[in-house]
């Protein structure tokens, strides 16, 4: 909440500045009266009228008057404003509640409000407000709303005072403004498995340490608290103190997901643009693995991830859920092309971490892209690839359709690495491609399966 106190200038600006900052408010009728008497006055000297100079004199005065005992106003007024919600997915609308309180012991006299807004939430909403009583308060609301990701700022909230003569009109603003954040539309997606390897927690066969780390091969010291029937008595007496027995619990099951940002790699803007859909598909696996128990973690082509996020990834139940998706949704809020060419920086990180699902969501590809792609692939447990069919995305619906030799050539080259590869045309359903992407990786499974026996 923020307050503003209609009443005299501040010291440092003088009486000079206020009497500047009082004319500077009179409205077309409140300049007209004052042109009007002085223009009076004037003709009263010419033509040696005193009665007109009284007539000139009071045209002139009172748009003066109005001016003076509006800037000299002393109420005082306060104000919040509150967004429900301050996080809304990109074409749905949030509704922005203003709060008015007349903190003074004077009633007010009618009330002008704007609010700032940038122009792609809409229209900068207007309000009229009569007269507050001395504790009064006052709301109103307007909806807001974006086709676009990113963050928005509202503010600051305008008040505009006026005369009961329309003579005189003063603007004042708040200090303070909120953000709206408008993030990626969020598909819901069918609970697949991909051949048996996405289960949250694993089938209990791997194992991690819930206390020691899993770098820590021996028992380690006892803490406060732990349970006696854990000490371990052989290192007890070899290390003088004593050692607890290590407690292992299911390890949370792995999964990356990469997002291809590079400009070059997408045509079109935006928000039914090839880019905008990738950025939504991978918003859409993020919060649905995290839903499911996995410790996830976003990577982009130029190697960032999200701020806050540990070496493995985001993860947690209930709230921390919650949370953890509230970051990557901000992230991918306001992600946009890097200046990238290639995806190296992507592999380096890939290379140097721990086995788990990746899935990527990637623009088109040339030769040595798709070279690097596939070799992502060894250091995952399963690997699934979106990969956007830059003709369909480009071409116009009445456009003849083009052969997709190089888009087919690159997709058989990262089948042949290991990965499950999609195409994706233009206005593709993100769970009918994760379900057809199991189906897919269901088979493959199968297949090798048979070969091996």
């Amino acid at each position: 909440m923020s307050s503003w106190g209609a009443g005299p200038a501040e010291a440092d600006r003088g009486e000079a500045g206020g009497v500047r900052t009082a004319l500077a408010g009179l409205t077309t009728r409140g300049r007209s009266f004052l042109a009007a008497g002085i223009a009076a006055a004037i003709c009263s000297f010419v033509l040696g009228l005193s009665e007109l100079l009284r007539v000139g004199l009071l045209l002139a005065v009172l748009p003066l008057i109005c001016a003076a005992v509006l800037y000299r106003t002393r109420y005082r007024v306060a104000a919040s404003r509150r967004l429900a919600p301050a996080r809304v997915p990109a074409g749905s609308e949030a509704r922005v509640h203003l709060r008015m309180d007349n903190v003074s012991r004077l009633p007010t006299g009618l009330l002008m409000l704007q609010d700032r807004v940038p122009y792609v939430l809409g229209p900068r909403p207007r309000f009229v407000l009569d007269r507050v009583e001395p504790g009064g308060r006052r709301e109103v609301s307007y909806r807001v709303r974006s086709d676009l990701r990113g963050r928005y700022p509202l503010g600051p909230l305008q008040l505009r005072l006026t005369d009961p003569f329309g003579m005189c009109e003063l603007t004042r603003s708040f200090s303070t403004h909120d953000t709206l954040t408008v993030i990626p539309r969020v598909e819901p997606l069918s609970p697949v498995r991909f051949g048996g390897e996405a289960k949250g927690y694993g089938d209990g066969r791997q194992r991690s340490l819930a206390l020691a780390g899993e770098d820590d091969v021996i028992p380690r010291g006892y803490r406060y608290g732990d349970d006696l029937r854990r000490v371990h008595w052989r290192s007890t007496a070899r290390y003088g103190e004593l050692m607890v027995r290590r407690e292992e619990q299911p390890r949370r099951s792995r999964c990356t997901v990469l997002l291809d940002t590079r400009g070059g790699a997408y045509e079109g803007a935006g928000p039914d643009s090839a880019f905008e859909w990738a950025v939504s598909g991978a918003a859409s696996v993020l919060v649905h693995m995290l839903e499911r128990g996995f410790s996830v973690r976003l990577l982009t082509d130029s190697g960032s991830a999200v701020p806050g996020e540990g070496a493995d990834g985001f993860a947690g139940t209930g709230q921390e859920t919650a949370d953890a998706a509230g970051l990557m949704m901000d992230t991918l809020a306001v992600i946009d092309h890097s200046d990238g060419t290639g995806l190296s920086r992507a592999y380096d990180v890939l290379r140097g971490g721990n086995e788990g699902l990746l899935i990527a969501f990637l623009g088109d590809l040339d030769e040595e892209q798709a070279a690097t792609v596939a070799k992502m692939s060894r250091r995952s447990g399963g690997a699934v690839a979106f990969v956007l069919d830059p003709d369909t995305w480009t071409r116009e619906a009445t456009d003849v359709p083009r052969p997709g030799g190089r888009h087919e050539e690159r997709l058989r080259m990262l089948r042949e690495a290991g990965w499950t590869a999609l195409s994706v045309p233009r206005g593709a359903s993100p769970d009918e491609l994760w379900r057809q992407a199991d189906r897919e990786r269901s088979g493959l499974t199968a297949v090798t399966g048979e070969a091996r026996g």
